[in-house]
């Protein structure tokens, strides 16, 4: 983590987009300019951030943040960029929930103005656990911070989950369903597995992998779960926190219809993955985060639901994010940043972990 190369983010020119956002604002509101316009360190490797103040005398200077879609020539991370699927998700969760999201400003479908569709919303002050290096390291806020202080962050954020996912009417969001047969489950890893088939046309295919999605069928749920709005992308790196409250909930590319447990599963392994690393470097990391026993009762204890399937559902996030480190990977060498390796498997920086879990040895009782 220390050494490797941090992706690149973008292939535009962040001068060239001020220019044309400005020229873009002025078409919404006459005189407006876009001032202090960045694109932040910590900027995703899809869809692409860029932060600016609105300069404009009615309303008053306002702090937007515009998503964007990814450059379509630029190798991208997910075939598809679908703005108005998150602008509508945004929408939704703010009109049903007391689970806080960005207020949506505009939605700009037309690729002209920046290349790619995109949305302004406007942008919220707090902080925001890093991923690089990640939280689990020394030398950051939530690391720093004391127990009850992080106890208190587990606890809001297990609690905007359980809201998130009883609160959203399903039949409003159906718009968020995957095509296809069976239950939202089945239609959801079909989805999937039509990533992976993306990510791997005409590169090496990982074994690993596919040996997880056959582990996946062995362990499948006997029993159908209902679906939910399920965020996706549900880890506290997406959560902008005030103190220690969620202030903004971020990122829903990669919402759907699924099962509760699917974004349970991804808030577990996306902190184990971290945790893994931290220990893997020498440091004892947060151990006592973000346990799987306690998130589960926690989650059981605030819906009445409780969480079934766990280590099929684990499996399943350390499976999706191990598609998107593949290809994240090939977008390196296509860069130029790295060098394909004998081995596809080894390009997945969590590969022992996931084995582990096909093994079915990586968890231990109360971990």
């Amino acid at each position: 983590m220390t050494t490797a190369p941090r992706p690149r983010t973008t292939t535009r020119d962040p001068e060239e987009l001020t220019r044309r956002l400005t020229a873009w604002l002025g078409t919404r509101l006459p005189g407006a300019r876009a001032t202090g316009v960045t694109v932040p360190a910590s900027n995703g490797l899809s869809s692409e951030t860029l932060l600016f103040d609105l300069d404009h005398p009615e309303p008053p200077l306002r702090r937007c943040a515009l998503r964007l879609a990814a450059d379509p020539a630029a190798y991208t991370v997910f075939p598809v960029y679908d703005m108005v699927r998150q602008y509508r998700t945004l929408r939704l969760v703010a009109a049903h929930t007391d689970v806080p999201v960005p207020r949506v400003l505009w939605l700009e479908q037309d690729p002209g103005p920046l290349g790619a569709p995109f949305f302004v919303m406007e942008r919220v002050e707090g902080r925001v656990p890093p991923d690089v290096m990640p939280y689990t390291y020394e030398g950051n806020w939530l690391h720093a911070a004391s127990d009850a202080e992080r106890e208190r962050l587990e606890a809001a954020t297990i609690g905007l989950l359980a809201r998130l996912h009883d609160q959203v009417p399903v039949n409003e969001a159906e718009f968020l369903g995957y095509p296809g047969e069976g239950d939202a489950l089945r239609r959801h890893v079909t989805a999937q597995r039509a990533y992976y088939d993306w990510v791997i046309a005409g590169l090496a295919p990982s074994p690993l992998i596919e040996s997880a999605f056959d582990r996946l069928e062995h362990l499948w749920p006997k029993e159908s779960a209902p679906p939910v709005l399920s965020w996706g992308d549900a880890r506290i790196g997406n959560i902008v926190y005030n103190g220690f409250e969620p202030a903004a909930v971020l990122d829903w590319e990669m919402a759907g219809l699924a099962p509760r447990e699917v974004d349970l599963g991804w808030t577990v392994y996306l902190h184990r993955f971290f945790q893994d690393l931290t220990v893997a470097s020498g440091q004892r990391g947060l151990p006592g985060f973000l346990r799987r026993d306690r998130v589960e009762e926690r989650y059981a204890r605030l819906t009445g639901y409780p969480p079934r399937d766990m280590e099929f559902h684990t499996l399943y996030a350390a499976l999706r994010h191990a598609i998107v480190m593949l290809r994240i990977a090939y977008r390196q060498a296509y860069f130029g940043e790295v060098a394909v390796p004998a081995d596809p498997d080894t390009l997945i920086l969590h590969h022992g972990s996931l084995r582990a879990m096909v093994q079915g040895s990586y968890w231990k009782t109360g971990s």
